[in-house]
């Protein structure tokens, strides 16, 4: 199966796929392949599977390697496809990334490992121990919200020399951490810096980021790319222009599910809205309530989607 080679650095958008599932141990997998296609028909640059907007560590491996099967023959070498292999077990992420270089995939992400807290030089020690066992290269995952403890700046630097390691994405919200990731890493031009929060995604591109991993590129995927291109062409009215209405996704849509889930919760609805998949999120989740999705219907028929949807 055809995998691209990695742009160095890979610049875009790549979107953190939600995924479609039935039940909590079911693939939807007709919604799976919408999804697939939408996403690719909004010109993304890459395609990032098993994140947290993924819902990765709720899924079971067997339904993660059906993922990243189904999804790698899909999209059948058109984008760069990323999977992430983060876990408490070195083993488990490392027979993971097998299972991705066997079906096609570009690269892997890999957040600390998040139940004991290890140091940073106990981090880099594990690093150092991962890529020589990696068949793919390695993204960092800096989700210090999740992992409770991040890769500094410095680590994140002595990273950058191991062979197949290649870039970072963070997701911290902290654009002073990012900013000191860039000074860092001027010499090494071709290590990948991206961006999680999607209400930073110009900010961190007009400052020398490369890109974003966007969770509302699941639905609206043309809009995060023309942002990006925005902000790349240094266009900053147009950058206003389309900043405000990822705003008004950030805002409208993400709090209304409530709780640390409710941007997965919400991304879920409007896509099961839109007709592209199920909503049904991995425990301990819900779907929303009739309420929340009727809002949540009403700012997509405010951005236009859904008149698109039904024309």
């Amino acid at each position: 199966m055809a995998s691209p080679r990695l742009p160095a650095p890979l610049r875009g958008i790549i979107p953190p796929m939600v995924t479609p599932l039935r039940d909590h141990d079911t693939l939807d997998v007709a919604g799976l392949e919408r999804l697939i296609e939408h996403i690719l028909g909004g010109g993304v640059h890459g395609l990032f599977i098993l994140g947290t907007t993924g819902e990765a560590p709720s899924l079971s491996y067997r339904l993660r390697r059906e993922l990243i099967e189904r999804t790698c023959r899909q999209v059948n070498g058109r984008v760069p496809v990323l999977v992430g292999v983060t876990d408490t077990a070195f083993v488990e992420s490392v027979r993971m990334a097998g299972v991705a270089a066997a079906v096609g995939a570009s690269a892997v992400v890999v957040a600390p490992p998040y139940y004991f807290v290890a140091d940073q030089v106990q981090l880099l020690d594990y690093l150092e121990h991962l890529v020589r066992q990696l068949p793919l290269p390695l993204l960092l995952y800096n989700a210090p919200s999740h992992a409770k403890f991040s890769y500094d700046p410095p680590t994140v630097r002595q990273a950058a020399e191991l062979p197949g390691v290649v870039g970072l994405k963070d997701s911290s919200a902290n654009m002073i951490y990012f900013h000191r990731l860039v000074a860092l890493l001027q010499d090494k031009p071709g290590f990948t810096l991206l961006v999680g929060p999607e209400e930073l995604l110009a900010e961190s591109v007009l400052l020398g980021g490369h890109g974003g991993v966007n969770g509302g590129a699941n639905f609206h995927p043309r809009l995060y790319v023309q942002l990006y291109e925005a902000a790349r062409d240094r266009d900053l009215d147009r950058v206003t222009e389309l900043h405000r209405q990822v705003m008004r996704i950030s805002t409208g849509i993400y709090p209304v599910g409530g709780s640390g889930a409710g941007v997965l919760r919400g991304l879920k609805c409007a896509l099961s809205i839109l007709g592209i998949c199920a909503d049904c999120p991995a425990e301990p989740f819900g779907r929303l309530g009739p309420p929340e999705r009727a809002r949540i219907e009403q700012e997509l028929r405010d951005l236009g989607l859904l008149d698109r949807q039904e024309g």
